[in-house]
Order: structure tokens, then C-alpha cells, then sequence
């Protein structure tokens, strides 16, 4: 099997696929690995790193792509990409195809078969492989947002932690699952005061026995969320479905009772987003302003911290991977079924219900 690893061209993108560890895991299963030149240099790994544990540096991505019968991502193709897709070649990235009915429309003509990392199964029926980033971007989302609360950045100039004799920012978790939770973790220990709504009570209660008084918690219904997203500094959209597209849970009505200056994060928006008002942005323009609310909506939003993020995906791709090289991906596939689960397009097909749902296929 060879095994290509093209270099990410989403903008702002930092992350890279395969560490060199996992390169030498695969080689010594037998894989060849083809590194595009430099793919790892933002994430802190130089060619060299790659070369001594086997791998060859490739300087044309058309060669990678090419070559490879087995393509690693990150990120989903992206346009310029699609002409280098070889019919019968597997590609294992993060695809959210509900989002993009452009791509799934091109896996299908060139009968690819797309693994997403983020419908892959664990033994405990979660999503092992959505987990790490979906931790990244809630911690993340605390961050950004009491960045752009700045009165430089045309915030309201609110700290989230305040001072004594001050009221502390409030900050309103929509969505209360891995992305949820650990944003809430991340507002609690700046000192805010958080609000955190979900339709899950046994999420709810995780919460409440966690952090025992310090994060009020409350069903998610229409009544609850206007009122405390009115209240917001910054309002973090944690709303997600694996594969689905984001149901709408905050309307552009809801966001215009906003105050001036506050902020809205919304971690759904690589299947589409949950905040009405919300569009993708990116790195290099991350925020815009609506109802004179701040909005940002970068899908790669993990990349600003590229060297963490590649670790923690690499480190929980890497038994796939390895699977895969060592049993072939056909057989690797049969026997795995948590793996399987994986698979959303094959012979020209979507295989996942939620993905054809969404994109009208079912």
C-alpha cells in the first residue's frame, strides 16, 4: 500500500496528517509513504524527521495524490484538489459531507471511497476521532472570544473574569457535548460566569455535579435560550450532530437582542453551523459584524494551535491507519465495524444515513 500525505492548503491550515512516529509505524507494517515537501513544517515537523523514519519527500502534490492509494487529510478537499482524485482511491480526512454537497457530488463521479474521521465508531458507540478536536475547539472558542471582547478588536471591552467589585463576562454554552463541555471548562476557570443549555438532562447533571454550583445549567428551549443569549457577552454555538447538518437553535431574531460589542463563536460550523446569522470566515478574515454582534466561524478554528491539534488527531488515528496498512483496507474494513461506520461514500454511493439524508440522497 502506498500512503499519500498532501500538504493542507485550507487557509490558515497548520495541521499535517502523519507525525514521523506514525510514518515509521507505518513503514514498518510495510506501507511506502510519500510526505509532501514541507507538510509537516507548520505543525513542527521537518521533511528530515519524515526521511530517516522512511518516508519519501514528494515536491508536487498532483505526484502525492497520484501515487497514493490510501490519501490522509485533515481537511476535507478542497476544490483545487479535485482533479487529483483517482477513481477507486481511499481517502481518510475529515469530510463533512453534509456541509459540502460540491465534494460528495465529486466522490461519487470518481467512486471514491471516503472514510470521515468524524463518523468512525468507537467500541462505546462515541466518536473517537471527532473527540480531540471538538475538545480543541471548545477550549479554543473561550479564547477567541475574550480576544475579539477587546475594545481594539470593537468589543464590548469586557473581561470574562472581571475584578472585585465588577461583574464577571457572561459567557452562554449552547450544546453541551465534548465542544460544550469543555468550553464551559475553559470559561469556569477564567472566572466567568457561565450558562449552559443542552436537551440532554443527563449532560446537564454531569455538569452541575462538576462544577457544584459554579455553572448554572438549563434545558434547551426556545424561552431559555432568548433570555440567556440576550444576557451574553459570548455566546458559544456547541450544537452538533455527527455527520448531520447543525439544526438552527439560535435565530438572527435572537442574535439582533444581543448587546453591542458581544461575541459569538459557533463551533458547528463545519456542518454548517447553529446560529442563524453565522457564515464560515476564516483565519485570515476570522470575524464580521452583524446586529453589531461579532461573529466568528473559522471550520478549521483547531489550526491555530496546530502542533497540539496534530498530536492529539495523529495520536488517535494512528490505530486506524495502522489497521489499514496491516490488513489491507477492504479486510480492515470488514472486520472493524466501528471503522466502517467511517465509510460515507463507496462505489458511488452515500453509505451513511445522516449524510444522504442531509444532502437529499435518502
Amino acid at each position: 500500500m502506498t500512503i499519500g500525505v498532501p500538504k493542507e492548503i485550507k487557509i490558515g491550515e497548520t495541521r499535517v496528517s502523519m507525525t514521523p512516529s506514525l510514518c515509521r509505524r507505518c513503514v514498518s507494517l510495510g506501507a511506502r509513504v510519500l510526505i509532501q515537501k514541507s507538510a509537516g513544517i507548520t505543525a513542527g515537523f521537518r521533511d528530515e524527521e519524515y526521511r530517516v523514519r522512511g518516508a519519501t519527500i514528494v515536491g508536487d502534490a498532483a505526484k502525492v495524490w497520484r501515487t497514493a492509494d490510501l490519501v490522509l487529510k485533515v481537511k476535507e478537499p478542497l476544490p483545487e484538489e479535485y482533479g487529483h482524485l483517482r477513481e477507486g482511491q481511499t481517502l481518510f480526512t475529515y469530510l463533512h459531507l453534509a456541509a459540502g454537497p460540491k465534494l460528495a457530488e465529486v466522490l461519487l463521479k470518481k467512486r471514491i471511497l471516503g472514510i470521515a474521521y468524524e463518523t468512525v465508531e468507537g467500541s462505546d458507540g462515541q466518536f473517537p476521532l471527532l473527540k480531540p478536536m471538538s475538545q480543541i475547539a471548545g477550549r479554543l472558542s473561550i479564547q477567541v472570544g475574550a480576544y475579539f471582547l477587546q475594545s481594539q478588536h470593537g468589543g464590548s471591552g469586557v473581561l470574562l473574569g472581571g475584578i472585585p467589585g465588577t461583574m464577571p463576562g457572561h459567557v452562554v454554552v449552547v450544546g453541551a457535548g465534548n465542544s460544550g463541555a469543555h468550553a464551559v471548562q475553559m470559561a469556569v476557570g477564567m472566572g466567568a460566569r457561565v450558562t449552559v443549555l443542552d436537551l440532554d438532562t443527563r449532560k446537564l447533571e454531569a455538569l452541575d455535579s462538576e462544577y457544584r454550583g459554579r455553572v448554572v445549567t438549563l434545558m434547551s428551549n426556545p424561552a431559555n435560550i432568548e433570555h440567556e443569549v440576550a444576557d451574553a457577552d459570548l455566546l458559544i454555538g456547541a450544537v452538533l450532530i455527527p455527520a448531520a447538518k447543525a439544526p438552527i437553535v439560535v435565530s438572527k431574531k435572537v442574535v439582533a437582542r444581543m448587546r453591542p460589542g458581544s461575541v459569538i463563536v459557533d463551533i458547528a460550523i463545519d456542518q454548517g453551523g447553529c446560529i442563524e446569522s453565522i457564515r464560515p470566515t476564516s483565519h485570515e478574515q476570522p470575524v464580521y459584524l452583524e446586529h453589531g454582534v461579532i461573529h466568528y466561524a473559522v471550520p478549521n478554528m483547531p489550526a491555530l494551535v496546530g502542533r497540539t491539534s496534530t498530536l492529539g488527531l495523529t495520536q488517535a488515528t494512528e490505530p486506524y491507519v495502522a489497521l489499514l496498512v496491516q490488513k489491507g483496507v477492504p479486510r480492515a474494513l470488514a472486520e472493524h465495524p466501528g471503522l466502517a461506520q467511517g465509510v460515507n461514500t463507496r462505489d458511488g454511493k452515500i453509505t451513511y444515513d445522516a449524510v444522504a439524508k442531509a444532502l437529499g440522497y435518502a
